[in-house]
């Protein structure tokens, strides 16, 4: 299903389940507060060893889009592609699993390292003087608990090192607006982040009533004008967004055969949770926020893990209401 956008005046439905929760006395012995983790800071993955060093003391310069970012809440970037260097390129090749499958280029981790720089190089003339083409995933299938299938896309290699340096890019700004009860594909915040928050909020605000959120076939159903819309209130970097709209037009490879993709995003794409967590920002996380600030009359907690959200209300009447909106 897919959501209306934040302050459009419509929202489509979700299914949910209101239930008692049982009385816990446990205060457990956790430090941390629920939706107040503090963020690392900066999302640019993992420790690595091939990563170029700073030259100079000063930040660099995708700190310094960050501190731009947190400065201003409203500034739109304008120029960002050229963060995309081959240093930044070469660093996303490495954070890449090896053995991952590959796409439909055919084309492994390892292969693509023989003669890495200077494929490197040719891709990096091909992001700046936009030659780069997007290539369709690959679609798989992976079994889900419920005997379901879930479509996944495997994105061709270098499609994949360019997704992992834009997101790295974008991430320097959005990273400073996410809300903190969001923890789904973020630097610094795994699932047992998101289960300690829960914990937290259930056995030491005043939560009687639990609500489970899950988003059907959200990864298939992203609306691809909305998702422009957000990524346009904080890049307007053109040579960017054009990127990112590649890889939702890209389409998908299945037995051989191309299919165009007129909604959602690849789950499984590198690119995908990055936009998911935009999306979702806008078009729930914005709207959960303010809900309860203006309307609830009682505590409400949210953790939101990706596509999968619980909510913790003090008054049955709370509870009763978000479930009903419509």
């Amino acid at each position: 299903m897919s959501y209306k956008p934040y302050g459009s005046g419509s929202r489509e439905s979700y299914s949910g389940v209101v239930q008692m929760k049982r009385s816990n006395g446990s205060q457990g012995g956790l430090k941390e507060i629920v939706e107040g983790r503090p963020l690392t800071k900066e999302n640019t993955g993992e420790s690595n060893p091939h990563r170029t060093p700073s030259r100079t003391s000063g930040p660099s310069g995708l700190e310094r889009v960050r501190q731009a970012a947190k400065k201003d809440k409203q500034v739109k970037f304008t120029a960002l592609l050229h963060h995309v260097d081959i240093a930044l390129l070469r660093s996303s090749y490495y954070d890449l699993k090896r053995r991952a499958a590959a796409g439909v280029d055919g084309v492994t981790w390892q292969a693509y390292g023989d003669g890495l720089e200077e494929r490197i190089a040719d891709l990096h003339g091909r992001v700046h003087r936009g030659a780069y083409r997007a290539k369709p995933s690959r679609r798989v299938y992976s079994n889900k608990e419920d005997g379901r299938k879930r479509p996944l896309g495997i994105a061709a290699l270098e499609d994949k090192i360019v997704q992992t340096a834009v997101a790295r890019v974008l991430n320097q700004i959005w990273e400073e607006d996410f809300l903190d009860f969001s923890y789904g594909f973020r630097e610094g915040r795994r699932q047992h982040d998101a289960l300690d928050a829960l914990y937290v909020g259930i056995t030491r605000k005043k939560t009687d009533f639990i609500v489970d959120l899950d988003i059907r076939s959200f990864f298939d159903k992203v609306e691809h004008d909305h998702m422009e819309k957000f990524i346009r209130h904080r890049i307007g970097d053109e040579r960017m967004v054009r990127l990112i709209l590649k890889w939702l037009k890209a389409g998908m490879m299945e037995d051989g055969q191309w299919f165009e993709t007129e909604e959602g995003t690849p789950q499984g794409a590198v690119i995908s949770p990055v936009l998911a967590n935009l999306y979702l920002h806008y078009v729930l996380d914005l709207w959960v926020e303010a809900w309860r600030k203006k309307v609830a009359h009682g505590d409400v907690i949210v953790v939101r893990y990706a596509d999968d959200a619980v909510l913790g209300f003090q008054y049955r009447e709370d509870a009763e209401q978000f479930q009903r909106l419509r």
